[in-house]
């Protein structure tokens, strides 16, 4: 196998050039990658160009991925030919681990000849196609397809980061599973790798649990608001029905599962405690502290005061009953327990929960989250998983196998690294897409903030702050799209795209090849293959620094 190749790889250099090839389309790829060269001509990928497999079996997630997709991508039906050696795309799957690009990474060489992709891993071989789409758009979208001009490159490419996630929101507006798909498609196409799926939150319940029907039969409804803008509508009012929502079954929950492994992403299920718990306590008020003070309602409601009661036994069983059923489900190693914005207000005067604390040596009700959060820590490593938590899960005490969200700023970080734990970067300032991204008169009616793509681009997993040993403890980072002020995916591809891109750069490429000018220059490019995908991306890109609203200068 190891002559084959270098026979072809020396075929890369030696080949004549074929007669129809048509001049080679500007190289704008995102994220850029480690390194690539550019050398003179082009592959020309037309009706007869012929794709090989090479070291892999004929059922594999990446041969079915490329034969299903090819035609999407350039135009042309998929013909498969194992012993071509001209007008071929060949897929290798290295015999030798090449250590330099690692379980990710792909070389790709493109000649006038023929393009080879090589890696050591079917998700390497996977993002080497995500390239090549990159370099040759002129097709996607196009019903009648052209031949195409692959510029002559040579390309080594591999992660600076394990962890390139992307989070959605599907609690406080719906999503169906052909939208989250479609999040699914985009995140591929930029090589993200962890889809963080919310699945449960104050506003909706979105994940069928065998155990508790209820929660899916009441807690994933609410009434329809959608026409008032987001924290000024009223609650439910008596004899009003519950019709907006939705959830996912199990089956299609494995379903999300199976298209995802293909695209070699990861889905790490959020199932919230002990706050933001609306849904679970409109479904089954009994886990609520005695003498809750405010009305369950699930709906479009600020602060978010309803919380699991902490110091009754019957509501860790019902923890960790549906976590069960959750790891039952999702084969990734990780589960999210959320943590964060837990009001405390009911725990201070509830008999239980000052029973609870008491009984168990605490200090406060800070610890008896940090309680709850090691019960269930303890509970999903008995099954085999992980856990991770929003940054909250630091006030009360954490131990150090616990992954940590840090959503708040880097001081959040720091503490976490000072306590040994693993870290998944996303700030606020740079990371939540839910923030405008241009000037607020230009733009649908968001949640605040401020991040223009500028800023996006400037996010750096690693704060500066952090030793060299410390900042071993930073897995990668990740991208969060809230939706509280997002009704609809047309407006959720709005707000995540072309923002996307930037973290794409900020999470794979190695930071001394950023370059935000080049980056830039990029974007236009990138939103016209997306616009061809059927993506609806910002067109426009908002100044570094927020504008002052006229009426306040």
């Amino acid at each position: 196998m190891k002559k084959i190749f270098f026979v072809l790889i020396a075929a890369l250099f030696f080949c004549s050039c074929q007669q129809d090839a048509p001049e080679p389309q500007a190289i704008s790829l995102v994220p850029e990658p480690v390194s690539i060269s550019v050398n003179e001509g082009a592959f020309a990928i037309n009706a007869k160009t012929k794709l090989a497999f090479q070291n892999l079996p004929d059922n594999s997630n990446l041969q079915q991925y490329v034969l299903e997709n090819y035609h999407k991508f350039f135009g042309f039906d998929p013909i498969v030919k194992a012993s071509a050696t001209r007008n071929v795309i060949m897929f290798c799957l290295n015999d030798k681990t090449n250590d330099e690009i690692g379980e990710e990474g792909y070389q790709l060489s493109v000649s006038k000849k023929m393009i080879i992709i090589s890696a050591n891993t079917e998700a390497g071989l996977f993002y080497g196609f995500q390239t090549l789409i990159q370099l040759a758009p002129g097709n996607v979208g196009v019903e009648q397809a052209a031949t195409l001009g692959v510029p002559c490159v040579n390309i080594t490419d591999y992660p600076r980061f394990e962890w390139r996630g992307s989070h959605l929101d599907v609690c406080r507006h719906f999503f169906n599973i052909d939208e989250v798909k479609k999040h699914l498609d985009v995140m591929a196409l930029y090589k993200l790798n962890k889809f963080h799926f919310h699945l449960t939150d104050d506003h909706g319940w979105r994940i069928q649990i065998d155990r508790y029907p209820e929660l899916t039969e009441i807690g994933a409804w609410r009434v329809d608001r959608s026409d008032v803008p987001w924290g000024e509508a009223e609650p439910a009012q008596e004899g009003e029905e519950c019709t907006y929502g939705g959830y996912f079954t199990k089956d299609q929950i494995r379903e999300i599962i199976a298209y995802a492994a293909q695209r070699h992403i990861d889905v790490v299920p959020e199932i919230e405690m002990p706050g933001h718990s609306s849904a679970i306590l409109k479904a089954y008020p009994q886990y609520a502290c005695d003498d809750f003070p405010y009305d369950i309602a699930i709906g479009p409601y600020w602060p978010p005061k309803a919380i699991l009661c902490g110091g009754n036994d019957s509501v860790m069983v019902f923890l960790k009953n549906v976590i069960d059923e959750v790891i039952e489900l999702f084969p990734y190693e990780y589960v999210h327990i959320g943590g964060d914005e837990a009001f405390k207000d009911n725990w201070k005067v509830c008999p239980k929960c000052q029973a609870k604390i008491k009984d168990l040596g605490l200090n406060n009700e800070e610890e008896l989250q940090g309680w709850m959060v090691a019960e269930m820590e303890k509970h999903i490593n008995a099954k085999g998983k992980k856990i991770i938590g929003w940054d909250e899960i630091l006030d009360g005490g954490v131990s150090s196998t616990a992954t940590v969200q840090s959503w708040r700023g880097k001081e959040t970080a720091i503490h976490a690294a000072q306590n040994g734990n693993a870290i998944i970067m996303s700030p606020t300032e740079f990371c939540y897409y839910d923030y405008y991204q241009d000037i607020p008169e230009t733009q649908p009616k968001a949640i605040g903030g401020w991040v223009p793509l500028e800023k996006a681009y400037a996010f750096e997993p690693i704060p500066d702050s952090l030793t060299a040993e410390q900042a071993q403890f930073i897995k990668g980072g990740q991208c969060n799209l809230w939706s509280e002020f997002i009704f609809t995916y047309d407006h959720a591809e709005f707000m995540l795209l072309p923002r996307l891109c930037a973290l794409s750069e900020c999470v794979w490429t190695p930071k001394e090849k950023k370059n935000y000018e080049q980056f830039e220059s990029k974007i236009a490019a990138q939103i016209k293959l997306l616009q061809q995908l059927g993506y609806h991306p910002c067109t426009t890109i908002g100044p570094l620094e927020q504008p002052v609203p006229a009426e306040e200068k």
